[in-house]
This record gives C-alpha cells, structure tokens and sequence, in this order.
C-alpha cells in the first residue's frame, strides 16, 4: 500500500490538473460562442449565394459564361485541403480528420499518391505536422492560418487554390473539414471545391425560366462566381473552427469529471492508509507498554 506521502502528492497533482481542466472548458466555451455566432451568420449566406448561382446558371448555356472554375478536365493531378486545429487537447477532432483523410486517399486516389500527384494543403499546425512527418506531399502556405482566422486572410488562400486551378496545376480540389453540429458533435465531410459542381436538380428547375441579366451574364458571373468560392472556402474553416471549441470543452469537461472521480478513488486510498497507519502504532503503543508491563 502506497504511503501517504505519496498519495498526498498525487491529490495534490490531481486536483492541479483539475483546476487546468476546469479553466480551459472555461475558455473553450467562451471561443464556442463567438465561433457559432459566426458560422449561424455565414451558413444562410453562403447557402443563398451557392443556390442562386446554380439557379441562375441553370437558364444559361455554360459555353457563355466562360467560367474557368468550372472546366472538367481528366483528373491527372488533385489537392487535398485538409482544415484542423493549431493545438491538441480536442479529443478526436484532429485524429478523426487525419484517419478520413487517409481513408479517402486509399478509396479514390491510391494511384495519385504513388505517382506523386496527390498535393495536401494543411490548414491548421496539427495537420501541417501530422503530413509533413508523414512523407506526403505537402504545400505549406498556410499551415497557420486558423490562428488568424479573418476573411481577408482566408480570402489569399482560397485565391491561391483557384489561381492553381485555373493554371491547371490541379484538376481537381477537395476541402476535408468538421462541420459543426452542436457542441457534442461535430461530422467530418469532404466537399468538391473545384471544379464547380452544378446542381442538376437546379439546373432543370431553371432551364425554363428567362432571366433578365444587367449588366451582362458575364460581368456578373465573373464576379459573382469568385465570390462565392472564397465564401464556401472561409465556411468551411468557420465550420471547422466551431468544431475545434465545441470538441475541446467536451473533450474537457470530461477529463474534468474523470479528475474528479479519479480524486474520491485517492481520497478513499488517503483514509484507509491514514487510518491503517493510526492502527499500527496504536498496535505497537499497547504492545511496547505490554511488554513493558511484563518486565
């Protein structure tokens, strides 16, 4: 049985870690709010302009609008952006990332991966660590840009990545994120950015309808279409985000209440110890005046 020194200090140690434990679920529900404040204003948005795009291009032949991010070529080269956090303590918010990444690498792009064809652009320290130890074939632009998580930082990376595509340097780009349920659940997804696809079912819906373009149908897709990627691009790291606190202060709260249980379990040992020790050398009092008695 351990002595109670020793088990004092792990109280000690227990109850420290505790307080640590309780601080950060602290924080990360702080962060929680602002990040889901910002993702419930972005997703209507960002959904309006994505639906109105595949509306209006519906009634439009794709010949005229000229759009480069939309050209389907063979797919010969790919890039995976891959959106995680800058630190640990999350749970299994960046584990999970990383095992789908891999499990998507071995279903749809084996072949590109032993041909050194498979780019990954990490966002986020963790991902930017997990690939490069890794041997992949990383593009390490912005593996820190979720500590500086505005638009207009996010607005260059997605830049970056169009500007790639239309240089044909990729012929196709997956973004893999966390999307943001609530604070217990996050879903990891794995969207197409490039090339745009077009909702077939929006397609026919506008077929039939004649719509009226001002200026002109190639000025506005011109702008609108670019618009609408950099805002998918900075949803999804919005999403991501939200994710990353709703993990962390789960992942928290648990360690917190597993402190706790794990301090009555050391306080019990304290006792019993303390209690067997007070035994002994009342044990040893009677038995030395005994013995004294005797003489």
């Amino acid at each position: 049985m351990a002595n109670l020194k020793e088990v004092k200090g792990r109280i000690q140690s227990v109850t420290s870690t505790q307080q640590i434990t309780k601080a950060m679920k602290m924080v990360a529900a702080a962060k929680l709010r602002r990040a889901q404040d910002r993702i419930t204003q972005m997703r209507p948005y960002s959904q309006k302009l994505t639906k109105l795009i595949q509306n209006v291009s519906g009634g439009v032949e794709a010949e005229s609008l000229n759009n480069p991010y939309s050209t389907q070529r063979e797919v010969n080269n790919v890039l995976l952006v891959v959106v995680s956090s800058d630190r640990g303590l999350c749970g299994g918010f960046n584990n999970n990332a990383f095992k789908f990444t891999r499990a998507l690498i071995q279903e749809k792009y084996t072949s590109h991966e032993k041909d050194g064809s498979l780019t990954i652009l990490p966002i986020g320290k963790k991902s930017l660590d997990y690939f490069t130890k890794r041997g992949y074939n990383v593009d390490n632009q912005f593996g820190m840009l979720m500590g500086n998580l505005t638009f207009d930082e996010v607005k260059e990376a997605a830049e970056y990545v169009m500007d790639a595509f239309v240089r044909g340097e990729f012929d196709q780009v997956e973004i893999i994120y966390n999307e943001f349920k609530n604070v217990a659940v996050q879903e990891i997804k794995s969207e197409q950015f490039l090339p745009i696809q077009m909702n077939a079912e929006a397609d026919e819906a506008a077929s039939s309808n004649d719509y009226i373009f001002q200026p002109s149908k190639e000025f506005i897709f011109s702008e609108i279409i670019p618009k609408t990627l950099k805002i998918q691009f900075y949803r999804t790291l919005l999403e991501s985000n939200a994710s990353e606190q709703g993990a962390r202060m789960t992942a928290m709260d648990q360690a917190t209440d597993n402190a706790g249980e794990l301090l009555k379990e050391l306080r019990l040992t304290y006792n019993r110890t303390r209690q067997a020790a007070i035994t002994k050398e009342i044990l040893e009092i009677v038995g030395g005046a005994e013995a004294l008695s005797q003489g």
